[in-house]
């Protein structure tokens, strides 16, 4: 986990946090430690909405061979450029720090307490099988059938155009219907779905920090209770030696918040006590919380990659071997990308030189 990526920050004071991604260095498709390209300021400004059509996405990678095409897509590039954006934006700063709040992060918050009061009121049925509760799929078929209008309630008007494709990836964020199943690829279909918003320039520059403060936050907190209510299977889990059964981008964009902490080590997050004391500013440990809340025994034994990254030396290292392993064990498996759907906004088509 020591071995990092390169990857220069220019000055944020770009009008959309599309325009930054356009100048944030790109990953060369070649390999993961390569330097990232970067498309024209021209390519992720908000689409003309008089000259684009937007698109329901659609899957693109079918087989094995085609994780090459993936990765040397615009949609590849996007999505690690945003992920890597918003990494540098929370670099030290605590869940409770002071940030704006706009309208359209008020509207996300108010869309997610409203898929978490449909949990309440969709509770788990009696069944034999203690895992996968079949009440998921009513709480599912509701999301199905109002994630267009919910789009659209989030949207500024003349963007409205843009609901059928954006709600594709709110309906893939919340795991699958049939498998009862949550994984990181749902996990980074709602990514996927804040970067589309971006780049139709709903969310802006500024909603930087209440990105990942307040909507990531609040997700998360919606899918803990989506797998603690329903019972839901990890979706391709590696068991005890994966990082984690359900989530990774808090993991990575938590140990950014914790580089330079003046007290706070890699080695300190496997102590009760301190994740206790201090959960409520740190992503990472609000993470470590719910593991610890979920799982019993030896905590070496239930979270073996966790336990191994607690002994590395600083926190940026740490910061810098999630991307590395998020990277090699989410976005460049095939049983994880296969799902991924590719529109107008995130396109398969090969970043432009």
């Amino acid at each position: 986990l020591t071995m990092g990526i390169s990857a220069n920050i220019t000055s944020l004071n770009k009008e959309t946090i599309a325009e930054l991604i356009a100048e944030k260095t790109r990953e060369n498709s070649s390999g993961v430690t390569g330097k990232l390209k970067c498309s024209s300021h021209e390519d992720d400004k908000p689409p003309n909405p008089v000259s684009f059509s937007f698109m329901v996405p659609k899957k693109e990678i079918s087989m094995v061979p085609d994780m090459g095409k993936w990765k040397r897509s615009q949609a590849y590039a996007d999505y690690m450029g945003f992920i890597l954006t918003l990494n540098e934006g929370v670099k030290r700063k605590k869940l409770t720090c002071e940030y704006q709040v706009s309208e359209t992060v008020e509207k996300l918050l108010a869309m997610l307490a409203t898929l978490d009061r449909w949990i309440d009121e969709t509770p788990p049925i009696d069944q034999p099988s203690r895992f996968g509760n079949k009440a998921y799929r009513t709480w599912y078929a509701k999301l199905d059938q109002e994630a267009e209008a919910l789009v659209t309630a989030i949207l500024p008007s003349e963007r409205h155009d843009a609901a059928p494709e954006i709600a594709v990836y709110l309906k893939e964020a919340v795991g699958n219907s049939t498998r009862i199943d949550y994984g990181t690829g749902h996990e980074a279909a709602f990514a996927v779905f804040l970067c589309c918003l971006c780049k139709v320039g709903a969310l802006r520059m500024e909603d930087q920090l209440a990105i990942i403060f307040k909507v990531f936050d609040k997700y998360l907190r919606v899918m803990h209770k989506l797998q603690k209510t329903y019972r839901m299977e990890p979706a391709g889990s590696q068991g005890v030696w994966g990082l984690d059964d359900f989530q990774f981008l808090p993991f990575i964009w938590g140990s950014s918040q914790l580089i330079d902490h003046p007290t706070l080590e890699p080695r300190h997050f496997v102590e009760e006590k301190v994740v206790n004391e201090y959960h409520q500013d740190y992503m990472f440990l609000e993470c470590i919380k719910f593991i610890n809340e979920m799982k019993t025994g030896p905590f070496a034994e239930h979270s073996n990659q966790l336990w191994n990254i607690s002994a590395v030396p600083s926190w940026s290292k740490v910061n810098q071997g999630l991307i590395r392993m998020y990277k090699a064990e989410c976005l460049e498996k095939f049983p994880v990308i296969q799902h991924f759907k590719f529109g107008s906004l995130l396109s398969i088509q090969p970043v432009k030189p």
